[in-house]
């Protein structure tokens, strides 16, 4: 009877299995891939914690403000975007740089200064800033370059400061008072105009802050961005059409004043100011969404694609 005392040699593969293996036992290759969603549970966790109840305010503001009532449908279009943009992220290599906290630290002082400050607007652009921040530090460069347009396209749901907003809306009920007041008299109505007031022989008819223009003017200008994005290739058009959403919606709110002026002159006050004029807003913004329509065509016929790349 012969035999061997030798121990036969594992295969490659094998030994690398058992070198893998832990003290107890355990495939300590496999725990970094068991456990690597770990950090990004953590992360997202405290993301929740800290930014829950400023999300909630935003939405109410969605809800209770009719200026910023598009705002609803902005996460919707940024998940899309990531959506559309799958194919292109999942070729994207994760290459983590700590760079990434150039963007991190700007948005924790940001977040500190909007809470003890108390302004909200402060506080939710932290949140775009920490985003951006976490994606370049977790995912690389290149990730945060391909996912900046869906990022950059939540700042339309974001109510911009009321001292900002007052200095917009001031100048647009003047402008649109000046212009409409220039207009009537034309269309034999005589007028006189103090200030955002313009007097008629019937009434005072006073340009209002909610009259300004600025309502249709931001949900406009975000509708001209979703519109640009489905509609048109090119980034420059693109921006020739958000553009052009602000004198279209400035145009339409002069035309809906003149209205209500002829209105008030030529048929009944009351109607003018009641039925007519919540009635024209609508229809005004449906003008204008064709209007910027209309600036597309016009666009596509002077300046025609000629196949190059967006």
């Amino acid at each position: 009877m012969t035999g061997s005392t030798q121990a036969e040699p594992y295969p490659p593969e094998l030994t690398a299995s058992r070198e893998d293996r832990g003290p107890n036992g355990s495939n300590a290759a496999s725990e970094p891939r068991r456990y690597g969603w770990l950090p990004y549970a953590i992360v997202a966790a405290l993301l929740v914690t800290i930014y829950y109840h400023i999300a909630g305010k935003l939405v109410y503001d969605w809800y209770t403000i009719p200026d910023y009532s598009h705002g609803f449908l902005v996460p919707l279009f940024a998940g899309y975007l990531i959506w559309d943009k799958k194919a292109a992220l999942s070729a994207v290599p994760v290459q983590p740089s700590w760079r990434g906290l150039s963007l991190i630290v700007p948005g924790i002082v940001l977040l500190i200064l909007g809470v003890y400050g108390v302004e909200l607007f402060t506080t939710r652009m932290s949140f775009l800033l920490l985003m951006g921040g976490l994606i370049w530090t977790f995912f690389g460069g290149k990730m945060l370059r391909e996912l900046r347009f869906p990022l950059l396209v939540l700042i339309l749901a974001i109510p911009i400061p009321a001292i900002v907003f007052n200095h917009i809306t001031f100048p647009l009920q003047l402008m649109a008072s000046r212009i409409a007041s220039d207009i009537l008299p034309m269309l034999g109505v005589p007028v006189l105009q103090e200030g955002n007031v313009i007097q008629l022989p019937a009434m005072k008819l006073e340009v209002a802050e909610a009259c300004s223009g600025i309502r249709s003017l931001m949900s406009l200008f975000a509708l001209a961005v979703f519109y640009g994005y489905f509609l048109e290739r090119r980034t420059s058009r693109r921006t020739i059409l958000a553009l052009a959403s602000i004198p279209i919606a400035v145009a339409a709110n002069v035309v809906r004043i003149v209205g209500t002026g002829l209105c008030v002159q030529y048929w009944d006050p009351d109607k003018a100011v009641g039925f007519f004029h919540e009635f024209s807003g609508w229809v005004m913004f449906v003008i204008s969404l064709c209007c910027l329509y209309l600036v597309h065509r016009a666009m596509q016929l002077i300046w025609p694609t000629t196949g190059e790349k967006a």
